[in-house]
């Protein structure tokens, strides 16, 4: 069985909240690594809604300092505290963020018991943000009117497997299994080479994850997200409002899906609606006339893959 790779839709909307959608926030569980990206207003009555344990995050990223993508994080950390965390919490966002958090929560008399420690994200050239034993996540920079990234999230290659019936065949020693589970050839002791590709078998193919926030249209981040199992792109305007879209550097519907077909991505999802669609039914048909795998990020839905 694989290992989780999750993505919970906790807020789909945009800037301003609806009846039925709150502001940006999705929780990503990747090979029992967990992070919360983007942290709008309710997102901890979200986390709390869908029955995500706060204990579990480890890692919150934040795309930029627009109030529908972080107003929901000093109560979170306040919330955290007052439950007793101990666990260390790494934050990464955009230059600024530290110092608002710290205000606002020297501000509320709020000391926080658990460390909290802050990268910063360059919103010009991608990064290595995170490095793990069994995924790696790097940042894209978007373009919108404040400094803005997006996120991909990328399995690490899974080990071979071996083949056991063609190892006794060969009487490769146990000794041996951890080199050819390395890639490492066996050589027998008549010096007879048999290539690795005999006696193992390729792990499972690694997946990943891209989540482009707020943006203007940027085809050229098709080959920085080319063939990810699932990407998530705003979609704040249907495509009749495309000047408006431009105007405040957002994308339409069926540009995220000219992006996703452009970069050959398995599935498409659509969010950061704008308040005035009361439903998401056009603009999911609109992106499916472009892209045909393409979803709606509903809240409360659960991505796994």
């Amino acid at each position: 069985m694989n290992p989780p790779f999750e993505v919970t839709i906790l807020g789909s909307s945009s800037a301003s909240p609806t009846k039925t959608r709150h502001h940006s926030a999705q929780f990503v569980s990747l090979d029992g690594s967990h992070f919360l990206v983007d942290c709008g207003e309710g997102t901890q009555r979200q986390l709390l809604l869908h029955g995500i344990r706060f204990s579990r995050i480890r890692y919150i990223l934040i795309s930029h300092l627009h109030g529908d993508h972080f107003y929901g994080l000093p109560g979170l950390l306040s919330t955290m505290n007052l439950g007793g965390r101990s666990e260390a919490l790494l934050i990464a966002g955009p230059e600024g963020l530290q110092a608002l958090m710290e205000q606002m929560l020297n501000a509320s008399n709020v000391e926080l018991k658990f460390t909290v420690s802050y990268l910063i994200t360059n919103p010009q050239v991608p990064e290595l943000l995170l490095d793990k034993q069994d995924c790696s996540v790097h940042s894209i920079p978007l373009e919108h009117r404040i400094p803005c990234t997006g996120f991909i999230f990328r399995e690490k290659t899974a080990a071979r497997h071996l083949n056991r019936e063609t190892c006794d065949l060969h009487a490769v020693p146990m000794a041996s299994y951890e080199a050819l589970l390395q890639g490492m050839d066996f050589t027998k002791p008549d010096g007879i080479i048999i290539p690795n590709n005999l006696l193992t078998r390729p792990g499972r193919a690694p997946r990943s994850y891209a989540y482009l926030s707020d943006t203007i249209y940027l085809p050229d981040l098709a080959d920085s997200i080319r063939g990810v199992d699932l990407l998530y792109h705003e979609a704040t305007f249907m495509h009749d409002l495309l000047d408006r879209a431009v105007s405040t550097f957002h994308t339409t519907a069926r540009q995220a899906a000219m992006l996703a077909q452009a970069a050959e991505v398995k599935q498409l999802l659509i969010g950061h609606f704008s308040a005035r669609y009361r439903s998401t039914d056009g603009l999911l048909a609109e992106a499916q006339e472009v892209f045909p795998t393409t979803a709606v990020a509903e809240e409360g839905l659960t991505f796994r893959f």
